[in-house]
């Protein structure tokens, strides 16, 4: 089977999911109030209960991801960690809202929130069938649902399916690194990046996670998904890849 034919090089825009944009500049609704209620109510209609909030993050940590720039998906970056590990193996080769909007496709697929131990145990043909059902969730489904699994795997047997227990204890910005860069799917700039993005967002910062996370962690940066906060901030993010891409093949 032909695991890539689903695949459309196209704007984030015109994929097939159900998408909102926002307009330029504008800053994300509030997940736990408008967001929530609009996703909520398809899950309410089918009987299946959300997906748990960001455990072990007090009530006034938890942010309003815009990564998705779609209100249902980044209502459940922002409120289940495990989604957005997961969305972050996905993003490569991909538009990065793409990457971003995929958890909350494939728990709509599964008719089930995302949970790790779930996960971890289900047939792998399933699960590959599940990502390249059109329009696929990446670009090499197959591929990535296999990553995906050993992720939750990794999360399931070391983490007790708890995703934020990556993070939550690291003393060192070091250590939280190489916890990061463990798991499958997180090579070295990925895990950076990663990072980055929990010290930014999250305020996961122990001792030494900006020199950790270099140069991901600079404050007022915009070169990667940790300084993604609306629609503005991304197009930023997009035009430092870009400069980045050019300096490149200047030098060579």
């Amino acid at each position: 089977m032909d695991h890539t034919a689903a695949w459309r090089p196209c704007a984030p825009s015109a994929i097939e999911w159900p998408v909102r944009r926002l307009p330029i500049g504008r800053p994300c609704a509030d997940p736990l109030e408008s967001r929530r209620e609009s996703w909520a109510i398809g899950y309410k209609d089918r009987g299946i209960r959300l997906p748990g909030k960001l455990s072990n993050v007090p009530k006034s940590q938890v942010v309003k991801l815009c990564l998705a720039q779609d209100p249902e998906a980044d209502a459940l970056l922002s409120e289940n960690p495990l989604s957005l590990v997961i969305a972050m193996v996905l993003d490569q080769q991909v538009p990065l809202e793409w990457a971003f909007r995929a958890p909350v496709e494939l728990s709509r697929r599964l008719g089930a929130p995302l949970d790790a131990n779930t996960l971890a145990v289900m047939d792998p043909e399933k699960l590959t069938g599940v990502f390249a059902a059109k329009p696929s969730l990446h670009r090499y489904p197959a591929s990535m649902a296999k990553r995906v699994q050993a992720l939750t795997v990794e999360v399931a047997d070391n983490y007790g399916g708890d995703a934020t227990k990556v993070w939550k204890d690291a003393e060192t910005g070091k250590e939280l690194l190489n916890r990061v860069k463990a798991l499958p799917g997180f090579g070295e700039q990925k895990a950076r990046i990663f990072t980055a993005l929990l010290g930014k967002q999250f305020d996961v910062r122990p001792d030494g996670w900006v020199d950790a996370c270099a140069p991901y962690g600079e404050a007022g940066s915009f070169r990667s998904v940790a300084d993604i906060t609306d629609e503005a901030s991304l197009l930023k993010v997009r035009e430092y890849k870009k400069s980045m891409k050019a300096a490149a093949k200047s030098t060579t």
